[in-house]
């Protein structure tokens, strides 16, 4: 394995992508991990996983007009060295057009036999000489040629368009197809935000800048991965993304509450909680997985979070565990959602969601929704957040709980807890805003905060 190229990581790694439906951003970890590569080829590795995924049907567009039998006909392998290849070539310019080609037909040598490396060879340099043929449609009109230019699948396209319309849509495909920002959240129960900043400087760890989107996120630029840094390791941070972080804000626990978070792996909205509150009172934190409750335990133990209690279940068995009569102060529910604001973090998403999956997770939202309404005290705050922009896991679905639940109102003091800049930029409604991925180039979330009649 040591002896891999970083092209050749890349490769085995959108294989496994591919044939076992496996999450590229967990695979890619363990592989860069594992591998034996410098940062500079770790950085291509990345680039080359999620640039392939991210424009999968620009790059087979262009593949077919060169593949006789069409891509479909190839052996995996040979079709994911070919994306690869290809999205070098038309994506990035700081690799010489010579050096791309010679390293992908190396790998098809090393692989396969002749006829394969006159195939890989052959379907390149077509390409290169057939480049302006093959340009990606200027001023995209269609449904299907906005598909091919922005590389997302034709349902996500129409739906965007049908709900933030054809210019916001745009942005957000665009925005979709960046590399995410690195961002960090301080950890205050050990340090502010300024002297997190000087001591990661002093530690040469890359450039670090605060965020304008809330007070405790800090920006990275360079350096690697924040989570192998010993401000990291020594629990002075842990990775979140700004929109993330706004999530344990707008619900502003204070201490000594007992406070609810029903969904709550791995951990980064717990322990945000528990920083806010000053480790005074109980958040109980559910998940129905016990592999993901231990993430919970490790994030809470390193960074000193220490009034957090796990629990191993499903949210809706919740009330029948709890003692009769318990109530929380505050409730945190980050209902599982299409995760469509996270494609700039997770490229598999476009491609492996479905419209109608989205129906049976709406269903779920509804259901956790239900079961917590009844576990908060009168007076108390749920928040609901998701992160994605989809209208039937956000606003509608807290339209119709509100309907069900007449014992609940948004509450109208939300707008004044947000950042200034998030209530400029963003998209708000009564007790919500919906953050959307070109805003601030951070997740996209939507968050409403309710509270209960007393």
């Amino acid at each position: 394995m040591a002896g891999k190229t970083a092209r050749e990581w890349a490769l085995d790694i959108l294989l496994q992508v591919e044939q076992n439906q496996s999450y590229s951003n967990l695979l890619l970890n363990r592989a860069l991990q594992i591998s034996r590569l410098d940062q500079r080829d770790k950085r291509l590795v990345t680039e080359l996983v999620y640039g392939s995924i991210q424009r999968l049907n620009t790059l087979d567009w262009i593949l077919n007009q060169l593949v006789k039998k069409g891509i479909a006909s190839l052996q995996p392998w040979v079709r994911q060295l070919l994306r690869l290849g290809i999205y070098q070539l038309v994506y990035l310019d700081k690799i010489p057009v010579r050096a791309a080609v010679h390293e992908t037909v190396h790998i098809a040598k090393k692989r396969g036999h002749k006829g394969i490396t006159s195939l890989v060879n052959g379907v390149l340099r077509s390409y290169l000489r057939q480049k302006e043929q093959l340009a990606l449609p200027a001023d995209p009109q269609t449904t299907s040629e906005k598909a091919i230019a922005y590389s997302h699948p034709e349902w996500l396209v129409k739906r965007l368009e049908q709900m933030v319309g054809a210019q916001a849509a745009k942005q957000i495909m665009e925005a979709d197809n960046t590399p995410p920002k690195i961002s960090v959240r301080v950890n205050t129960l050990k340090t502010d935000r300024d002297s997190f900043i000087r001591k990661w400087k002093e530690k040469q760890e890359g450039e670090a800048v605060p965020s304008e989107v809330v007070p405790d996120g800090v920006i990275i630029q360079g350096g690697g991965n924040p989570a192998y840094s010993s401000l990291y390791q020594q629990g002075f941070c842990t990775v979140q993304d700004e929109s993330s972080m706004l999530v344990g804000r707008l619900l502003a626990p204070q201490p000594g509450m007992t406070v609810l978070d029903a969904c709550a792996a791995p951990g980064g909205k717990t322990t945000h909680l528990a920083e806010q509150m000053n480790n005074q009172g109980l958040i109980i934190a559910c998940d129905l997985h016990p592999h993901k409750i231990d993430l919970i335990r490790s994030n809470a133990d390193r960074l000193g979070t220490a009034i957090v209690e796990t629990k191993a279940l499903d949210t809706r068995e919740l009330p029948a565990r709890l003692e009769q009569g318990f109530l929380f102060d505050a409730i945190l529910l980050d209902a599982p959602c299409s995760g469509l604001g996270v494609i700039r973090r997770k490229p598999d998403i476009k491609w492996s969601k479905e419209a109608q999956q989205i129906d049976s997770l709406v269903r779920l939202q509804k259901e956790l929704l239900d079961t917590v309404a009844s576990l908060l005290r009168p007076g108390g705050t749920l928040l609901y957040s998701t992160c994605t922009w989809e209208l039937r896991e956000n606003s509608e679905q807290v339209g119709q709980f509100l309907q069900r639940h007449p014992e609940f109102e948004p509450d109208p003091e939300m707008n004044r807890l947000l950042p200034p800049i998030v209530r400029e930029t963003a998209l708000t409604g009564e007790g919500w805003v919906q953050i959307l991925p070109h805003h601030f180039h951070s997740d996209g979330f939507f968050i409403a905060r309710l509270i209960k009649k007393e």
